[in-house]
């Protein structure tokens, strides 16, 4: 991981403050000709200052940054999120040439595993079930899927520089969760940090059940941030 000055924490009831200078851009999900998610592309850069205000709650007026909708809303931002780290909260499929670990309560819904993460692991001594595996795991958006090399013991992982994503959905027509990636620590209302990982999703429509974690409510609650470019369901 990038070396990493800035953070996030979040606040009682209220939005993710971020500090540190980090960059800001919405990152569009692009779907392959079997209608899954394939790629990931960079849109456009969001503007912001050196420490900025995230909306969390779902509510503001000034997606993605919060302009106070929470006080009036009574917004209940209260953290549910498991302390425990990944790795503890993870199962372990074995495959001949990749182990996969999978902790479910992280999945945002970004759908990159409908290829068959799994299946491919377990049959990763086949090179094209190998790059699949790899390419749909280091996809995952929330960090729930982690690919690891058996014959090094080290996990497979894009180097994300520090950073923040909007997500957009454009597939289910909705707006996703905060992408955080590159080791941005994380720390909770109470103080307490959270495990600092490569990559993870963070709740923005309020309605995740694992906060501050995305738990992919977004989708049945067809959370739209207005952006126009989202079809309609």
């Amino acid at each position: 991981m990038a070396e990493n000055k800035g953070k996030i924490v979040v606040t009682k009831n209220g939005p993710y403050m971020v500090s540190g200078d980090l960059p800001l851009a919405i990152e569009i999900q692009h779907v392959d000709n079997d209608g899954n998610p394939g790629t990931w592309e960079k849109g456009k850069i969001i503007p912001a200052e050196e420490c900025y205000a995230l909306c969390r709650c779902g509510k503001s007026s000034d997606k993605p940054f919060c302009d106070g909708a929470h006080e009036k809303a009574k917004f209940n931002g209260r953290e549910t999120a498991s302390r425990e780290p990944y790795l503890k909260q993870a199962r372990v499929l074995n495959g001949p040439t990749l182990k996969l670990t999978d902790a479910q309560d992280f999945c945002a819904a970004s759908r990159f595993c409908h290829k068959g993460t799994w299946q491919h692991t377990q049959k990763s001594d086949n090179p094209e079930s190998r790059k699949i595996a790899i390419e749909t795991a280091c996809n995952c958006s929330s960090g729930r899927l982690v690919i690891w090399d058996k014959k090094t013991g080290k996990p497979i992982e894009h180097k994300f520089e520090p950073s923040i994503g909007i997500i957009q959905d454009k597939d289910a027509g909705v707006s996703g969760p905060i992408w955080v990636k590159g080791g941005i620590p994380i720390e909770s209302a109470d103080g307490t940090q959270y495990e600092v990982r490569n990559r993870v999703t963070l709740c923005r429509c309020g309605h995740s059940g694992n906060k501050p974690y995305c738990d992919g409510s977004h989708i049945p609650a067809k959370f739209n941030d207005g952006d126009k470019s989202l079809k309609k369901q």
